[in-house]
């Protein structure tokens, strides 16, 4: 940035001297030194400002991340009432010692294999707390037992069971509850996110406004320096002809001196608000705009309208990030509440069951049975006897006609065939009841809830009394900033007429130069109280927008959900 240089009364040297007295004052020329480190110029909008400042800030980044957790935890609570598939499968030998030949074992040792799968799907109905479990078993079972018909066999079967609860749970249980409070707090953490962004934008409005400001109040010291050196030259030009006193040009150079110092003070003020500003809209220590002087390109407006205190009080209740925060408390509370409710009832719930059933196997060929195998000798003596008298013959014993009906006979196709007429079914249908007897630890927590939800209704009352407070402090800021404003201006613009009338009666010799430097003064005053009065301006109503929450709609930023 070039140093800016005012030359003071630049049409005298500095060795000019009085017709008659001592050697007048040397004209200065004073040089506004380049800002540490600013290297060039920058312009930036307010716009600018607001959106880089959105897109920097951490807070703002840490609470968007809160929000995309929040809501992985609704799709987490859900995924309870996702059906679940699984399997199960395995494989059973075992070798038994039979000391019967009831056992099926004429050896003494019984061997069994089996290999069993058992694929399944299961899940809860979110509606109304039913759990169901669908699955579908099917073996291989070999034996070497001796009463078997078919080996090996293929037993299925489809087995569908059901829990539905009548009383407790039936609305509400702790899958559901879980799944609602996820939902209000990521409702929650919208309105979190909300409020963070109302206030950073707020934060960066005020610090354009003090940019805006320091730039503002830098100019008016300088021109007052120019007024001074306008002053000053006039003095030098009536001393070289004697009407006034060389004391007077001293005069005229204390006041350039002091308006100096309020130079310098100005361009430090500048930086303060320059350095405040990059703050909020660089990440980086090193990024190129702290090299840079930032040029604001919007205008202080002149007037702002203020809106009734009834109007800005309902705004703000309907719309702060605050009333909703407090406002879901209370809902999650009242849902902690519902489900010690709910944990108090009774349990009562019915089950069904059903099934059907396959079957399927290898026929084996006829073997000795050993149940009739003993009576086999009997039985041959008695026939011969009767042979011998003309009676008939016995027929063998038996304890069954030894024929497999045909559905059963085949391999695991003619299983699954079976299964599929379903010929072969049971249904089971039942109720469990569960009483608790006192249930001491859920009528607590339904008084614990009851206690926490008086506490969150009196915080909201906080917070609404706090809101009210906020918004009538911010209106009155506005209004007042307002008034001061328009009395600035007034007082500029008398300072600037009583400045040019003492100027007039100088000219004329019916003033001092001492009157005159007064009126400049008070000029340049007035200027800097109306400069700082429209920042104000500015300031109270980026505040008030804060306070009713109309930030986001006034700037037409949307803050989208996940």
């Amino acid at each position: 940035m070039r140093a800016m240089a005012v030359t003071l009364c630049a049409a005298f040297v500095a060795t000019a001297q009085t017709p008659s007295g001592p050697a007048l004052p040397a004209v200065k020329l004073l040089e506004v030194p380049q800002r540490v480190g600013i290297l060039t110029t920058a312009n930036i909008s307010l716009d600018e400002v607001i959106h880089r400042v959105l897109a920097n800030n951490r807070d703002i980044v840490v609470q968007k991340l809160v929000r995309e957790e929040s809501y992985l935890n609704i799709k987490a609570a859900r995924g309870f009432f996702d059906p679940r598939v699984g399997f199960g499968g395995q494989r059973v030998r075992s070798v038994t010692p039979i000391a019967s030949l009831l056992g099926g074992a004429a050896n003494g040792k019984l061997t069994q294999e089996e290999y069993v799968a058992d694929p399944y799907i299961s899940g809860a109905f979110q509606q109304t707390g039913a759990t169901y479990k669908l699955d579908f078993s099917s073996a291989r079972q070999s034996s070497d037992s001796q009463f078997l018909a078919l080996n090996p066999q293929y037993p299925t079967s489809v087995n569908l069971t059901l829990t539905q609860p009548l009383w407790r749970g039936l609305f509400f249980d702790d899958n559901r509850h879980r799944l609602a409070v996820a939902r209000k707090n990521a409702q929650l953490s919208d309105a979190q996110l909300r409020q963070r962004v109302i206030e950073t934008i707020s934060q960066a409005v005020q610090a354009y406004d003090e940019l805006q400001y320091a730039y503002l109040n830098l100019q008016v010291q300088i021109e007052a320096i120019h007024l001074a050196e306008q002053q000053d030259a006039s003095n030098r030009r009536q001393v070289a002809q004697g009407l006034l006193a060389p004391v007077d040009v001293v005069q005229t150079q204390t006041q350039i001196a002091t308006f100096q110092q309020n130079v310098y003070l100005a361009q430090q003020t500048l930086t303060n608000a320059e350095n405040a500003l990059k703050a909020l809209i660089s990440t980086d220590k090193d990024d190129l705009i702290w090299a840079a002087a930032l040029i604001p390109q919007e205008k202080p407006e002149k007037a702002v309208t203020t809106p009734a205190l009834q109007t800005a009080i309902a705004t703000a209740l309907k719309s702060r990030p605050e009333i909703d925060e407090a406002g879901l408390s209370i809902e999650v509370n009242q849902l902690d509440a519902r489900l010690a409710r709910e944990q108090a009832k009774p349990q009562v719930d019915v089950n069904a069951a059903f099934s059907l059933s396959g079957l399927s196997g290898h026929v084996l060929p006829p073997q000795p049975n050993p149940f009739t195998a003993g009576f086999v000798q009997l039985g041959q003596r008695i026939n011969d006897l009767s042979a011998l008298n003309g009676l008939p013959a016995l027929p063998p014993i038996s304890f069954g006609s030894g024929q497999v009906p045909p559905v059963f006979v085949g391999g695991y196709g003619q299983s699954l065939a079976a299964l599929g007429t379903g010929n072969f079914s049971s249904a089971t249908v039942g109720v469990n009841v569960s009483i608790p007897i006192r249930n001491r630890t859920a009528v607590a927590n339904e008084a614990i809830a009851a206690a926490e939800g008086k506490r969150l209704t009196a915080q909201k009352q906080q917070v609404e009394m706090a809101i009210v407070q906020d918004v009538r402090n911010a209106v009155q800021g506005l209004s007042s900033a307002q008034a001061r404003l328009d009395a600035a201006v007034s007082a500029r613009e008398y300072a600037e007429q009583q400045y040019a009338s003492e100027q007039r009666q100088f000219q004329a010799g019916t003033s001092t130069v001492f009157l005159v430097l007064q009126r400049q003064t008070d000029l340049i005053v007035a200027r800097t109280r109306e400069v700082r009065a429209r920042a104000d301006v500015g300031e109270a109503e980026s505040n008030l927008e804060r306070a009713t929450a109309t930030t986001l709609e006034k700037r037409n930023i949307q803050v989208s959900k996940s």
